[in-house]
């Protein structure tokens, strides 16, 4: 009997693995494709918007434009994440095909005219849409099947389009929910996460390189260790800021965008002011380095994500600029996301606190590169993975203090309204699961299983 037993336990876990297996590679093969077009187009949108700066003045009109095709085609596409976060919680109506060529025209668009976006959620979408498809042909999927199918989507998607396969599949794992994770979701996420990563590489599409140089991380001449007590302190002061500024964003955001919602009622217009407000930020400023993406810039001038890990390569208040440029751009309408951009604010802000602390600054910069990020996502855990796969593991103890801090400072809103509460932080523990605006969460469970 208990070879019988053991026998049947074995075949169970094969077949999981053999059928995920089979239903993940061709969504990451997908998945990475769409991942490689479509950074492949917006380099090359970013490069035309550089050449050709008359086309920030279409930034109004093409949020419009765009507006209007969603708002004809969309059924519900405009939702973007948090439509595929709520599917995941809750499998109902599925995830419309049109998400993904609308979210990439959507960005492409948004990033020609110099709006201040990002692509994360571009590549979330596409994920979530191209499960949502596999989801169709497969009808007889269980709800639970769906729902892991789906959070296999949008690991692909982040770990196609940042190139960091490992944080895509925790960040599946951990922005359903704050607290809890679900472990069945983990070969899904991984295998589908991985497969995006390698399709894009495999189409010649390379990301950005960040790596630390030893050299200038050094605490009074000598090399910084894995764990400085000597700096500890200031790294606690840091991950606190990193968080109390995400959640500066969240909270912006959220009240910008209610802010247009209230006021005007046609959505085709809110792009409108988002865009004129945008151009007028550029008129105020004389800069247009808070535009696109921020990861680098044709001017050698610009505060970039790359400079700020140089001393000097930040303004004092270069973090606060793009939080602005950011929170108008996405709250408005625009598409894109908001995740690159929480990278530019995240490594400004650590280049200036680590003038003001007296801190290694590629170190600080790498740190609030990662730890903006978790704050607003709630997603420590993946935010520190891609701290390790960006930067190296050498410093990973740095960027896990730094991420659960921000965690921990930046309160239960976060950048995706469809986020739950399901263990609330700073030890709370036995209050009612909650959702992500503070209500009960309405019976649903620690982890969606």
């Amino acid at each position: 009997m208990r070879g019988a037993e053991f026998l049947r336990e074995e075949w169970s876990v094969a077949w999981y693995l053999l059928r995920w297996a089979l239903w993940t590679i061709p969504l990451g093969i997908v998945t990475g494709s769409a991942c490689a077009l479509f950074l492949w187009l917006l380099d090359q949108a970013t490069r035309q918007r550089e050449a050709l700066p008359w086309l920030l003045y279409l930034l109004p009109l093409a949020g419009a434009g765009v507006a209007l095709v969603y708002h004809w085609w969309g059924r519900g596409s405009d939702k973007g994440n948090n439509l595929i976060l709520d599917e995941i919680h809750e499998p109902g109506g599925g995830i419309p095909w049109q998400m993904a060529p609308l979210v990439l025209l959507g960005t492409l668009v948004t990033h020609l005219c110099g709006g201040s976006a990002g692509r994360e959620g571009t590549a979330v979408q596409m994920g979530g849409s191209f499960a949502g498809a596999i989801r169709r042909w497969l009808p007889w999927l269980s709800s639970h099947d769906h729902r892991l199918l789906l959070m296999a989507g949008v690991a692909a998607g982040f770990g196609g389009v940042f190139g960091t396969p490992v944080a895509g599949m925790i960040f599946a794992l951990e922005v359903l929910t704050i607290g809890t994770l679900n472990y069945r979701a983990l070969w899904p996420c991984l295998l589908a996460a991985l497969v995006s990563d390698q399709v894009c590489l495999a189409w010649d599409i390379h990301h950005t390189v960040y790596r630390l140089s030893n050299s200038v991380l050094l605490v009074e001449g000598a090399p910084l260790a894995h764990w400085d007590l000597a700096i500890a302190g200031k790294v606690v002061v840091a991950g606190l800021v990193f968080g109390l500024v995400s959640r500066l964003f969240s909270h912006a955001a959220h009240r910008w965008q209610a802010f247009l919602k209230q006021w005007i009622a046609w959505p085709v217009f809110r792009p409108v002011i988002g865009g004129l407000l945008v151009i007028a930020l550029v008129f105020l400023l004389g800069t247009r380095e808070y535009l696109g993406l921020g990861v680098s810039s044709a001017n050698p001038h610009d505060t970039t994500i790359l400079s700020a890990f140089q001393p000097g390569g930040a303004e004092q208040l270069s973090w606060f600029w793009k939080l602005v440029f950011t929170v108008v751009t996405v709250s408005s309408g625009f598409k894109g996301g908001e995740v690159t951009p929480l990278f530019f604010i995240g490594a400004t802000l650590g280049n200036t606190l680590a003038f003001w602390l007296d801190a290694p600054v590629e170190l600080f910069a790498a740190m609030g590169f990662v730890a903006v990020f978790s704050g607003a996502t709630n997603t420590p855990l993946a935010c520190t993975m891609m701290g390790i796969e960006l930067f190296g593991s050498e410093y990973a103890a740095y960027y896990a203090a730094a991420c659960f801090l921000a965690y921990l400072a930046s309160g239960h809103v976060g950048i995706y309204r469809s986020q739950r509460v399901g263990l609330p932080k700073g030890g709370r523990f036995g209050h009612e699961p909650q959702d992500g605006t503070g209500r009960p969460a309405s019976g649903e469970t620690a982890a969606v299983s």
